[in-house]
């Protein structure tokens, strides 16, 4: 079965045709990484598939269950399976690591909020969030407020917060683009060597080519909203996927609405 099914996929905002026909899947436990210029889509790309942005034609399957057809008990089920790293960390800052890891089991608890505070989570869960911290390297740090942490350390927090949210899927949105690159390569790292470990599906946007070429089992490319390269890692060539960033990169306003196609800003 394949984790994620995309077909002939169309995105606007207003007048932006975002996203053009794009048709991708991906099969369970497959890695690809994502490379395209900004605007081309990828950040949309990613949030229709999270089912955060509603998308205007053809189908997003996830695990075969199409995303326009779900109600929204579902819908907030369904994506209870996608974690998501990104690449700002998105942690809360004035509490603990232990807290903010806690927090990625949310979604799953009846009681909500209170369930998951670290004064009142259940012993279970309290257990699974310090193995998942341990799993990361920072079991010692479970005390420290986040904003002590180095970039490196705080994307390890939100990886571990993934874990704890047990996803079956991984959106990792350039999760090394604001780290160091020994840092960069250390969290690539961690994030494959645990999806390896939980045969995880992985979908990850890189910038960086030569780390695109060493990471991953599959390499896609995209270019003003659709796919133009799709290929196993080992056999992408370094040419074709620098020419994802020349030329016409980004996503432009549709012929019916200007007359002039100025392009507009990345989404």
């Amino acid at each position: 079965m394949n984790a994620i099914d995309i077909t002939n996929v169309h995105k606007h905002y207003g007048s932006l045709h975002v996203l053009r026909g794009l048709t991708l899947s991906i099969p369970k436990g497959e890695c690809v990484i994502l490379l395209g210029a900004n605007g081309c889509g990828k950040s949309t790309l990613m949030r229709c598939i999270n089912g955060l942005a509603p998308h205007d034609q053809g189908d997003i399957r996830i695990f075969n269950e199409s995303l326009s057809q779900l109600s929204k008990p579902r819908l907030r089920t369904l994506r209870q399976k996608v974690g998501v790293v990104f690449q700002q960390f998105n942690l809360v800052q004035n509490v603990s690591v232990f807290q903010n890891v806690l927090y990625g089991a949310l979604g799953q608890q009846r009681l909500g909020l209170l369930s998951t505070l670290s004064c009142t989570a259940s012993q279970t869960l309290r257990e699974r969030a310090m193995k998942s911290l341990d799993r990361v390297g920072l079991a010692h740090k479970a005390l420290a407020s986040c904003r002590e942490l180095s970039g490196g350390q705080q994307q390890r927090v939100a990886i571990a917060r993934t874990l704890m949210q047990d996803a079956h899927i991984i959106i990792a949105d350039e999760p090394i683009a604001s780290l160091d690159p020994k840092a960069g390569r250390e969290i690539m790292d961690l994030l494959l060597e645990v999806v390896s470990e939980r045969g995880l599906t992985v979908l990850c946007t890189l910038h960086q080519l030569e780390l695109a070429q060493q990471y991953g089992d599959r390499i896609v490319g995209m270019k003003a909203g659709t796919v133009v390269l799709d290929t196993p890692r080992e056999a992408a060539a370094l040419s074709d996927m620098q020419a994802l960033y020349q030329g016409d990169t980004r996503v432009e306003q549709t012929p019916s609405s200007s007359t002039t196609r100025q392009p507009l800003k990345a989404i």
